[in-house]
């Protein structure tokens, strides 16, 4: 595989692609959070909410540069991905945006939300029996095959620079409402799975504040980025377990590492049960139902886990809100 990696100007050229179909979702500063860590009153936190897009997560930034950038390899070809679910209703809207056929193989366990969002938007799903994946490795022979028995071009949900670059406008977006606003960021707060999300932010938040410590946030047991960076090398799971169900992927693509291991100051394993604390949080405090993987950043804040000291305010990324809501209401009932 050759390595592309993503630049600034990449990201840039992304943006022009999202806007016809997708405006920015907002950022919003959270007194609360600000209260709770006890911040004077000229720094603030910011979380930027993407559950806002129409399919309730950041994963449609990502597919519609991807779907934008491969029109003629694509044609009447249909496009396959795998997905924990994200990605799969994220890909199904730049299909229809750019009236392409999609099929996603998703596991048969994932929320109930995301099939509906994928289907809503025209895609044909697939399900395969994720906890026997580690063995099986029917998620990717299953996207596999659509490419080489149904003619289907492959689009992968994080290793692809298009996908990086278009995950970055979101970060776009913070630094310059940020600096229109005259603040600074010191921390900058991302979940990470395969790391096609925190690459693409990471890009946008270091040329925009080059001083921010980007920090990444996995679960506890999924915690292979942590153990990447510590070791200084990429590092596999072979059996990725949290309620975190967007966070579980083996490893880190081949096209982030090199833009993660320069940007990110640290990463943050952050047991399920903190996470749950913070689902719980954000409801009583923001009245929002975020998914668990989508508020992994809050839990790692705080967790306090880490030195938030610093002159700059906290951004943190609310990656995405497709939670079923019998399981949420679950998992905010804390022992």
């Amino acid at each position: 595989m050759t390595i592309r990696i993503a630049t600034i100007e990449n990201v840039r050229e992304a943006e022009a692609n999202l806007r016809p179909f997708v405006s920015p979702p907002p950022l919003i500063r959270s007194y609360a959070l600000e209260k709770e860590l006890g911040f004077p009153a000229g720094r603030r936190v910011w979380l930027k909410d993407f559950g806002w897009t129409p399919s309730g997560s950041f994963k449609l930034y990502g597919g519609l540069n991807w779907m934008a950038n491969n029109q003629d390899r694509i044609g009447t070809k249909p496009v396959a991905a795998h997905s924990s679910g994200n990605f799969a209703s994220g890909i199904a809207f730049a299909g229809m945006s750019f009236k392409k056929k999609v099929i996603v193989v998703m596991p048969e366990t994932a929320p109930r939300i995301k099939f509906e969002r994928t289907r809503s938007f025209g895609a044909e799903i697939r399900t395969y029996d994720i906890t026997r994946d580690h063995i099986t490795g029917d998620r990717e022979r299953m996207a596999r095959d659509i490419v080489q028995n149904e003619g289907g071009v492959l689009a992968s949900p994080f290793d692809d620079p298009f996908v990086i670059a278009g995950n970055g406008v979101g970060a776009l977006e913070i630094v310059r409402e940020l600096q229109r606003e005259g603040r600074t960021i010191s921390h900058f707060i991302c979940p990470i799975s395969g790391g096609g999300l925190l690459a693409g932010q990471a890009i946008a938040i270091a040329d925009g504040f080059p001083k921010a410590q980007i920090v990444a946030a996995e679960p506890a047991l999924a915690n292979d980025f942590t153990l990447s960076l510590a070791q200084g090398k990429k590092v596999r799971l072979e059996k990725p377990t949290s309620i975190c169900d967007g966070l579980l992927s083996y490893e880190v693509g081949q096209h982030n590492w090199p833009i993660l291991q320069r940007l990110v100051t640290q990463s943050i394993a952050v047991p399920d049960l903190e996470t749950r604390a913070a689902m719980r949080w954000l409801y009583e405090k923001h009245g929002l139902r975020s998914e668990p993987s989508g508020t992994i950043g809050v839990a790692a804040l705080l967790g306090r886990s880490f030195d938030i000291s610093g002159e700059g305010d906290i951004v943190i990324t609310l990656s995405g809100r497709n939670v079923d809501e019998a399981a949420f209401a679950d998992w905010i009932k804390l022992p």
